[in-house]
């Protein structure tokens, strides 16, 4: 069943009335929180954007969860980047070092390799997430959804009881 509704949800977040841009950049903001620990100071900073800039955070919170879903699957890879990047690039040595003695910068907890690891693996994938998301919602809005409406599963779906009520809720203008 929670993989139905994950489904469900994100086709539910192309067909949105937002547009292509705010759906890719809650999805990319969504993969930079989930890939990421939360309890960093990078984590506070991203949930910060993500609820100041106007895009979706149905989207974010199904991007955070699949990554966080897959995020344990490749700690070693996390662990390996945050490692070769904190022990093994000479030439940032001193920048790890002056960022340790800062006051605020422990708070992000970049010394810990698998946290760096998957912050960086994050901002790597943010630029790759956003555009291919943006063109999905696109692809999905002109050229799939009119095929998806004729599954019998959409339109059973589509005139439940639980589907009624969200959209009275939704709608709703109290």
């Amino acid at each position: 069943m929670f993989w139905f509704n994950l489904i469900k949800s994100f086709i539910g977040i192309f067909r949105e009335g937002q547009t292509p841009a705010q759906v890719a950049g809650g999805f990319a903001l969504g993969t930079l929180i989930g890939f990421s620990p939360m309890v960093t100071l990078q984590g506070l900073v991203v949930w910060l954007v993500l609820l100041v800039l106007d895009v979706n955070i149905a989207a974010a919170v199904l991007a955070m969860t699949l990554c966080k879903l897959i995020a344990y699957l490749i700690d070693p890879l996390f662990h390996a980047l945050g490692f070769f990047l904190l022990a093994k690039v000479e030439f940032l040595q001193g920048l790890w070092t002056s960022m340790y003695n800062a006051p605020i910068a422990p708070l992000t907890r970049f010394n810990n390799t698998v946290v760096m690891g998957s912050f960086v693996f994050a901002l790597i994938c943010f630029v790759p997430v956003y555009i291919g998301i943006k063109r999905a919602t696109v692809a999905y809005r002109t050229h799939i959804h009119s095929h998806v409406e004729k599954w019998k599963i959409y339109k059973t779906l589509d005139k439940s009881k639980f589907v009624n009520y969200y959209r009275k809720f939704r709608d709703w203008k109290g």
